[in-house]
């Protein structure tokens, strides 16, 4: 959530930047609650040190002093019990719609309604050229036995499949490529490097977190005010599947407060995620492109506040330097504010190139994103850390995603196609698939 001191100090900017995220939001609503709370605060306070003053004194009378001063004190302590009940109806008002106010874009983020308007950055590697028109992932898939949407939907229903073969083992071949790209620290020195950063020298800590959560640790997370239709929920048991596992490990460190010397706090976390795709009716329905469960390898960064924005395009190099690393055409887009979720002040898409897509003509599709989230999640977790003058902040998280394993799969088949049927694996997954160099239909 926002800082109540800077609502307050920074209406105008509030405003401003609610309204460039596309959000109604009554900015003064909230002020003149926030005063109304206060002002009854007080009151509370004061008729507290009142009736405990009263109440004190009752035990030095006797007789009718005393009997006086007994009825004053509960008449005190009846009227502060009213107070307390209007004090909480405020206070719980206040604090609902407090958590309704998404986290402010940053000043460099681009004005912009929906993703229609996000701005391209650049384009990265070249797009491969056929002889003939290139095929969809999904006819490849099917013709060499890699996918089985038909067979998943006969048990699970529309937007599951299975993965088989060669695709199954390319799932793990590209997650412990990327648990092994991020273990090696001068691999990363050079992605510090080269993006020209200073980003400190800290490790990724692997993690295999847990794929379900209590609701309070998804609302602090910023993904149930709006966004709330995408979650799936445990109903029995109040528990919600993980739309990414960055709503597990956020919620790790809650109600910390952690060293200056520890940050940069940084963990690389294997999950299967799940995702209703409510509002995507009719798009993508066929293949594994949108499907309701998916397995990703996710990133995640705790800063100190004067390092977030580095740290963001930290992650940025490494979701370029891994994709580069495939040999997978792609283009890094910034997402304008009207496109930016609640939680996020700024947001990075790496976006592949899909030379099958769109009849053979080709199309450019979203494979990870990255995003700063500020203090915007940390407020509402009450994760901080201590400064080394004693001083305590909150920390800033930032998430990115290293493979979203299907839509990488889909990348490879499309990019990797050859004119005979069969499909080559990417050099950089060759060590992880016991020598596998292509894929040939079966037999």
């Amino acid at each position: 959530m926002l800082d109540i001191k800077f609502i307050r100090e920074h209406p105008d900017r509030v405003k401003e930047g609610v309204a460039k995220k596309g959000v109604s939001f009554d900015v003064d609503y909230l002020l003149a609650l926030d005063e109304k709370r206060r002002a009854k605060l007080r009151e509370v306070e004061e008729f507290r040190a009142r009736q405990n003053t009263a109440s004190s004194e009752v035990s030095g009378l006797e007789g009718l002093e005393r009997n006086t001063k007994l009825a004053e004190s509960k008449d005190l302590k009846a009227k502060l019990g009213e107070l307390e009940f209007e004090l909480k109806a405020l206070a719980d008002e206040f604090d609902g719609l407090l958590l309704l106010l998404p986290n402010l874009p940053l000043p460099d983020v681009p004005a912009g309604k929906d993703e229609g308007e996000n701005v391209v950055l650049r384009e990265m590697g070249e797009k491969p050229t056929f002889a003939s028109t290139p095929r969809d992932y999904l006819e490849i898939a099917n013709a060499l036995g890699l996918v089985d949407t038909e067979r998943a939907a006969k048990v699970s229903g529309t937007r599951f499949g299975y993965l088989t073969r060669e695709a199954a083992l390319l799932e793990f071949a590209l997650v412990s490529f990327a648990f092994s790209f991020l273990a090696d620290r001068k691999r990363l020195a050079s992605v510090i490097s080269e993006a020209g950063l200073a980003a400190p020298d800290a490790p990724f800590i692997p993690v295999v977190p847990p794929v379900l959560v209590k609701p309070e640790a998804m609302r602090a997370m910023g993904y149930v005010e709006r966004g709330g239709d995408e979650i799936y929920l445990v109903e029995r048991d109040q528990l919600y599947l993980v739309g990414t596992s960055e709503q597990s490990i956020g919620p790790m460190h809650a109600g910390e407060t952690l060293e200056e010397a520890s940050l940069p706090l940084r963990y690389a976390a294997f999950s299967s995620c799940f995702r209703r795709e409510a509002g995507s009716y009719g798009r993508d329905t066929k293949g594994i492109l949108r499907v309701h469960q998916f397995d990703k390898v996710e990133l995640f960064s705790y800063v100190l506040p004067e390092r977030s924005a580095d740290e963001h395009r930290f992650l940025l190099a490494l979701e370029e330097a891994l994709f580069g690393a495939l040999g997978i055409p792609y283009r890094v887009v910034q997402v304008c504010a009207g496109d930016l979720g609640d939680p996020a002040a700024a947001k990075f898409d790496l976006e592949a190139w899909l030379p099958g897509q769109s009849g053979g003509r080709g199309e450019w599709r979203e494979m990870t994103s990255t995003s700063n989230t500020t203090d915007f999640q940390a407020r509402r977790l009450g994760i901080k850390f201590k400064r080394k003058n004693g001083a305590t902040e909150y920390v800033h998280m930032l998430n990115g995603t290293a493979f979203a394993i299907g839509r990488t799969l889909i990348a490879i088949l499309e990019n990797y196609q050859q004119e005979d049927g069969s499909v080559k694996i990417p050099k950089a997954l060759q060590p992880h698939l016991n020598g596998i160099t292509e894929i040939r239909r079966q037999n």
